[in-house]
Formats: C-alpha cells, structure tokens, sequence
C-alpha cells in the first residue's frame, strides 16, 4: 500500500509522534559543559521498520519479489514502513517501551528525554527519531545504559558526539560550540544569496511589515515560506540573533508580498556576513541560569499590541564574536542543583 492513500480513520488514527526540543538539546549540552559530564551519540538504522502495526494494511508485492503464480496476492503489513502516515509514532511506541524496559523515566515537560537514576548516578538521554544522545556525569553508567540500549537495536555508536539535529558539536576543553554553519551554506546556495552583499543587521531599523490585501503570487509564496522554513531551522537551533526579525516575517508567510519576500533576503545578506557566529558553553565560567527581558508599550502599528521578548543563558551561552556583561559566578552546589532539577522533574 502507498502511504498516499492512506484512509484516514480506516488505515491510521493517530500520527503525532513527540520529538525533544531545540531548548533542551541546549540545555543539556551546557550541563555537559558545566559539570565535565561525558556525551556519546547513537544513530538506530532502520528505525521506523521496528514499529508494530495495530491496524490491517496490505500493500502490493514490490517489483521484482513477486511470487510466481500468486502475482495477485498482496502482502499485509505487521512493522511499519518508511512513508506509512503512523510510522513515526509506531516507531516512537516501540521506542518508549524498551526504554521503560531499560528502566528509564519519559521527562514529562519533555517527552523526548529520558532519564535513569541508579543510587547517586543518572544518565540522560535526548532522542530525535532515530538520533539518540546518553550523556552523564558517570562515563562507566553511561556507557553501559549506551550498550544495554545497542543490545535492542541495530545502530550505529557514532563515539563522543560530534553532530546531532544537522548541528556540530565541537568540545575544546571546557567549552562545547554548537554551530550550523554547513547548513547555513546549503541554505545560502539554495536561496542564491551566497554571494550577496553583506548587512549589519538582521533587519532595518524602523521597518514595520504590512499584510498584502491581494492574494499573492503562488510561485513567490513557495519561495518565501522556504527560505523563512529553513531561517527558522537556524533561529531554533544556533542563531537567536535572528529570532525577532524571524518570527515576525513569518506571521506573513500565508500570503506574502514582495516586500517581505525582500526582507527575508535581506535576512541572508546578515547571515552572509556572519557565516561561523555560533553558541559557546564555557564549563570554566560556572555560569547558571540567567534570564533577562522587556517589553514596550502598544508598538505594533496594525495591533497596537506590546512586544515583549526575552532569553536565558547558561554556561556563558552567547553568540561567538558578541560582548557579554561579566557576572557574579554561582557556587558549585547550585550548579549542581540546576543538572538535578532535570532529576526531580522525572519523578
């Protein structure tokens, strides 16, 4: 059966499968950063194919595999298959049971990480889809839940993790750089921007978005909610210095003018000229949690809404190549407590 054609009601229910956050892939890694823990990345091959299927599905013999005499029989499917609609979420059910099997906890604020407590020792880890991060302030208990989870799936032990999410990951002592830059490239390319010329900011100043009265062009609203898609994908994972500009062209990519179509440009003509900013952890800093925010007063013209915005750092978390105010470091026991409320929430 082709995953097209699917019934809805008939041949699926339910598709949702949960993923972890950009946030808590961050976050984790500056714990790691923080406490010296250790960080080992896995890749399960073939994942969707473990799935167990509830409903009844056929699908035709493949070309070249058909029986001969019975070239009208149909095959029914028990696993999933790639491009099924419920293959994703079979895939996460089976996955989530041999983790409880292994005696990890789903964090509830994020169904995406999973933690194991065994007396002082834990172990955290992050999987999207088939990409699995085990990180840990125990290296001999974190290599041996990585094993225990090898033995149930055929995957491939990518070592010390250098990449996940389409993001590099670089540890140089204490610090751990998290960049997206041969994403950015691919990005640049496929948009034609990457010879452009360079711009100071994001956007400029005093700019403010009109809606199109008109129903756009269709050809300009595929362009536009492409590049905006893959500029999310950076602002989500390495590039907060994006985010306003970012989400505000968004809120236009149902019906966009050749304005915003511009300015989405003009937000690579930025990123040509800051191609390898990227987020540092720094484990020597002792840096915990820190949030800073504000907010104005009725300045959207259309709405007369606030904007208000905000961001927390941890471990130093800042774009390479920007200022930061020095601040009072934190004692070694709150630094602790930050990586355990990660333990208490699981409970």
């Amino acid at each position: 059966m082709k995953g097209f054609s699917q019934v809805e009601g008939l041949d699926f229910d339910q598709v949702f499968s949960p993923i972890v956050r950009f946030e808590t892939v961050c976050l984790l890694l500056a714990m790691v950063a923080l406490g010296g823990r250790v960080a080992y990345g896995l890749d399960v091959r073939n994942a969707y194919l473990y799935g167990e299927l509830d409903e009844e599905i056929y699908m035709e013999q493949p070309e070249g595999f058909r029986e001969p005499g019975k070239e009208d029989f149909v095959c029914r499917l028990r696993h999933a298959l790639y491009r099924l609609k419920q293959a994703g979420l079979t895939w996460w059910r089976a996955l989530k049971q041999s983790m409880e099997e292994l005696g990890f906890v789903s964090l509830s604020s994020d169904a995406g990480v999973f933690i194991k407590r065994d007396g002082n020792s834990f172990v955290i880890t992050i999987i999207y889809v088939d990409d699995a991060i085990f990180c840990g302030p125990n290296k001999a208990f974190v290599l041996a839940m990585k094993e225990a989870f090898m033995k149930k799936w055929e995957v491939q032990d990518l070592g010390e993790v250098t990449e996940f999410l389409r993001m590099q990951i670089t540890c140089d002592s204490s610090k751990i750089h998290l960049d997206q830059c041969a994403y950015l490239r691919t990005v640049l390319e496929c948009c034609g921007m990457q010879k452009a010329k360079t711009a100071a900011t994001p956007l400029l100043a005093g700019y403010v978005p009109k809606p199109l009265e008109e129903p756009t062009n269709p050809e300009r609203r595929s362009r536009y909610q492409t590049i905006i898609g893959s500029l999310l994908y950076l602002m989500l994972g390495t590039r907060p210095d994006i985010a306003f500009t970012v989400t505000k062209l968004v809120q236009y990519a149902a019906n966009p003018s050749k304005e915003h179509l511009n300015k989405a440009l003009y937000i690579c003509c930025y990123l040509v000229g800051t191609p390898n900013y990227r987020l540092m952890y720094d484990g020597s800093s002792g840096q915990g949690l820190s949030a800073c925010t504000d907010s104005d007063w009725a300045s959207d013209n259309i709405t007369r809404r606030s904007q208000s915005g905000y961001f927390v750092k941890m471990a130093k978390d800042l774009l390479a190549g920007h200022p930061e105010r020095k601040r009072q470091l934190p004692s070694p026991a709150l630094r602790q407590n930050i990586w355990h409320s990660l333990i208490v929430a699981a409970k």
